[in-house]
């Protein structure tokens, strides 16, 4: 199959709007991808010691009046955000497994700072109670100040990071 070229980032930036804009009126909140994240690990540990999770505070109240955690709406946009993401990759042409680095960084080199970067962006996105997507576009969609500086903190933190960290991809 023809590799086909990337999405207009216009168009793209449209679409994600339109799409977020569509969130809020039918869910009547924002996107959020490390939420859906949480509600996944409470209802694995729910599942492997139910009766550690129900006695547990923090675990306990995700399973109030028999609701199953994976029946949040958060799960449920992140089922969609991995299925759109391989039906996009399968019509573009780009859809198979590889780990892209330039040839003096070592396959395992790459993938464990690609997962050390994961650690340390989710545990960013706990400690600013969202994601990239949940505290920052849906907190700029209501033009909340706190959304405003976690995209600037995003960004600049990254612009940082990529600096010194830049001969992993180049």
């Amino acid at each position: 199959m023809k590799r086909k070229q990337y999405m207009n980032p216009y168009l793209a930036g449209t679409l994600l709007g339109l799409v977020l804009l569509s969130a809020m009126f039918l869910s009547g909140r924002g996107l959020g991808a490390s939420g859906g994240m949480k509600y996944c690990v409470v209802s694995a540990v729910g599942a492997v010691d139910r009766e550690h999770a129900l006695g547990r505070e923090y675990y306990a109240r995700y399973f109030e009046e028999g609701r199953n955690p994976l029946t949040n709406w958060l799960t449920i946009e992140l089922a969609g955000l991995l299925i759109g993401g391989f039906i996009s990759g399968a019509v573009s042409g780009r859809l198979r497994l590889r780990n892209e680095r330039p040839p003096h960084v070592s396959g395992r080199k790459r993938l464990f700072f690609a997962f050390l970067g994961g650690l340390f962006f989710v545990y960013g996105a706990q400690l600013a109670r969202g994601c990239t997507s949940g505290a920052a576009l849906s907190g700029m969609a209501v033009l909340s100040l706190a959304g405003f500086v976690t995209m600037a903190a995003i960004f600049g933190s990254a612009f940082l990071f990529a600096w010194f960290f830049r001969r992993l991809w180049i």
